[in-house]
């Protein structure tokens, strides 16, 4: 387990990953020997859901799944007055290119998150929680049943958890295999058995979600966050992070470099810190290109921009987002055209066919790029690639798709046009990655 590191450099302690590694950490017992569901006992025994909401409203923790809104704002529009069930749905679908965060945080500790959503329904006076995990997550899956299993069995799951008059139920529920699952109402749709498509907001899943009821969803690090936050208390999770993006959080580091893996940091470390430091860099003799900083629907950083702080807001800032935390490293041997077209051909494909600028626009950036990458591209194709990224962005779709696949455009024009140009105006792929510049070498050869 790697060190985590504060955002001036000095070593601070893990929240979220401190027992990780602990033998059989996954398992009810070993879990509570450790101070497991003290929290959720106190939340149910002593504590009113206006007291939980406070303490997470005094965190300025914000959603760690993507768009980064504050959890306590989002839990405060539930509405109070409406008769009924309501429900907490947890987004585990993870099918972000570049993310495995959360099956990191579950795989080590199902019982984190499982607290986590306990504490949730209580803060919203809810009974009922539903995950939501991606199909193709065997292994989770299986976890997080046998802990479901063993909390049923030691009555913290039930009519009377700890002893309290406070129903508590969780189920599981696996995915289609669909990245448009990621969606929040998408998702809901989903779980009600229906095709996976966005909804039209509003009204919002917090007023009229899941079958209908006021719903909570949040994604799996921000829920494994909560037990920490009830333990120490909001404000002593805010002396983490910078003056906006308080606390720490997962971030998973693929690609070229030398350590892949997960890592805990404190929001306001740089991502030098975390490219070149934590994950060991490019391999030897290669230079960091360019790097999403938060899953492929990010907006692309280019490798001068290292410095650039982990704070969400800082992000914004110049253009991109903290969005999943899926941290993805290109180094200088590969080609930034090759490497977009192979994103579309994803955002092309998942594309549920609802609206129509996603569903048109990504199929014709796919065409568009073939074009490019088989020498056939001229001035015209860089005029088309300006008007379809235009066209996808600005929120003209129900849901994220569109966007993403516009900002996968976008910033890799914005920052490596002159290697655009080269495909486009000179026929020339300068790495030889793409397809036509092979087939000359191999000719000239």
């Amino acid at each position: 387990m790697v060190e985590l590191r504060g955002s001036h450099g000095q070593a601070r302690d893990h929240l979220l990953t401190g027992l990780f590694g602990t033998y059989e950490l996954h398992t009810l017992d070993v879990y509570r020997r450790h101070g497991g569901y003290e929290t959720l006992a106190r939340a149910l025994r002593e504590l009113e859901p206006e007291q939980i909401q406070a303490e997470v409203k005094a965190s300025g923790l914000r959603g760690r799944g993507g768009a980064g809104f504050p959890t306590g704002t989002k839990w405060s529009f539930i509405p109070k007055d409406i008769p009924g069930p309501r429900y907490v749905v947890v987004n585990f679908d993870e099918a972000e290119p570049g993310t495995s965060k959360d099956r990191y945080l579950v795989e080590n500790s199902p019982h984190l998150l499982l607290e986590g959503i306990g504490i949730a329904c209580r803060a919203i006076g809810s009974h009922q929680a539903w995950i939501y995990i991606r199909g193709e997550y065997d292994g989770p899956y299986g976890m997080l049943r046998a802990a479901i299993a063993e909390l049923r069995q030691a009555g913290i799951l039930g009519d009377r958890p700890f002893d309290c008059e406070y129903a508590l139920d969780i189920q599981l529920y696996r995915g289609h295999g669909a990245y448009i699952c990621g969606e929040e109402t998408a998702l809901l749709e989903s779980l009600e058995g229906k095709r996976a498509q966005p909804r039209s907001r509003p009204p919002f899943p917090a007023v009229k979600g899941a079958w209908g009821r006021p719903t909570l969803i949040n994604n799996v690090e921000t829920l494994a966050t909560l037990p920490w936050i009830l333990r120490h208390g909001g404000e002593a999770y805010a002396q983490f992070g910078t003056e906006k993006s308080k606390g720490t959080r997962m971030l998973s580091v693929s690609g070229n470099v030398q350590k892949p893996g997960v890592y805990e940091v404190e929001l306001g470390t740089s991502f030098r810190t975390v490219i070149m430091e934590l994950a060991g860099g490019p391999p030897e003799g290669r230079e960091v290109k360019v790097f999403w900083p938060g899953g492929s629907s990010a907006p692309v950083l280019t490798g001068s921009m290292l410095d650039t702080s982990t704070d969400l807001d800082e992000l914004a800032r110049i253009g991109s987002m903290g969005g999943s935390g899926g941290v993805i490293v290109m180094d200088d041997s590969h080609c930034i055209v090759k490497a977009a077209s192979r994103l579309l051909q994803f955002y092309a494909h998942e594309s549920c066919g609802k609206c129509t600028p996603c569903r048109v626009g990504s199929n014709w950036a796919v065409r568009t790029f073939d074009r490019i990458q088989a020498g056939r591209a001229s001035a015209v194709d860089m005029q088309i690639l300006d008007r379809i990224q235009a066209s996808l962005q600005g929120g003209r779709c129900l849901c994220g798709l569109g966007d993403s696949a516009g900002w996968v455009i976008d910033s890799t024009v914005k920052h490596f046009r002159v290697e655009y140009e080269a495909h486009c105006l000179r026929r020339l792929c300068p790495t030889g990655e793409c397809e036509f510049a092979r087939v000359e070498a191999t000719a000239v050869a």
